[in-house]
């Protein structure tokens, strides 16, 4: 027995709920992400190829991670090495193709825009539409939950036996409360340097994926959820390495203004 339905027919045609949840927390992210752009007083002008671009990317990467780590099914299985609405979208494999798509596009579009303030722009929104398609997407489709559980949270996922950790809900929470911790940072003027935002995002988003796949959905020495695990820490040390590296020039930008300020005299 589901928790909940992961399609609905409309006659001969089926609809499967987990892409439409996906569907609608890109839409949410390119319009709340074109804003913040605008606000920013960025050129919006191609932003919509860079949105495409993005999302294609990001879910042929998120496929072939998925379908790789699990060669040993999907070699038996070709036919469903695009079965998208049963789920399987490695979120690493996702970042891992979307990235350097990202990083040209960026360089392309908007050459006189640092790459920093660009992140830090962009990865707010980003991280609204990961936490609302974490809720819409995953919790609606197949072998969608976590271990097996007896606690009263326990839910029931379509393909997977017994009550489940509701791992979509607990991962769309935190990365709701990530995004309004950089909110917060970013109104209360702590990131004054671009790229603290972007490397608070960082070190955040890879330890709680990582403890998420440890605690709540790894398998014990499955190379998927290992890789997931080590790909998970990577991420948060480089946040750790760029953050440690801000905070440096922007505390060297505020000595030379205070050095500036005290060497002033306005009677020369």
């Amino acid at each position: 027995m589901s928790a909940f339905p992961t399609a609905f027919h409309l006659g001969p045609l089926t609809f499967h709920i987990y892409g439409f949840g996906l569907a609608i927390a890109a839409y949410v992210a390119y319009l709340y992400a074109r804003r913040r752009l605008h606000r920013a007083d960025f050129d919006l002008e191609p932003f919509g190829r860079f949105a495409i671009a993005l999302i294609v990317s990001g879910l042929i990467g998120a496929r072939i991670a998925h379908v790789a780590t699990n060669w040993s099914y999907y070699s038996g299985h070709p036919g469903r090495w695009l079965a998208l609405w049963q789920g399987g979208l490695a979120s690493f494999g996702g970042i891992a193709l979307a990235l350097p798509v990202g990083l040209y596009l960026q360089r392309r579009w908007w050459p006189t825009v640092s790459l920093a303030r660009f992140t830090d722009a962009l990865l707010p929104a980003l991280i609204a539409g990961w936490a609302l398609g974490r809720v819409l997407g995953p919790q609606f489709m197949v072998n969608g939950g976590g271990h097996l559980t007896h606690q009263w949270f326990g839910m029931h996922y379509a393909g997977q036996v017994g009550k489940r950790i509701p791992v979509p809900l607990i991962q769309g929470a935190e990365d709701g409360l990530l995004w309004l911790l950089l909110i917060w940072t970013e109104r209360r003027g702590i990131a004054e340097r671009a790229g603290v935002l972007t490397a608070m995002a960082m070190i955040v988003w890879g330890l709680v994926r990582a403890l998420d796949e440890r605690l709540l959905l790894g398998e014990q020495s499955h190379s998927g959820s290992l890789g997931v695990q080590v790909a998970g820490l990577a991420l948060a040390v480089m946040g750790a390495a760029l953050l440690m590296r801000q905070l440096r020039l922007q505390r060297d930008d505020q000595g030379l203004l205070d050095h500036e300020t005290t060497t002033y005299d306005p009677h020369p």
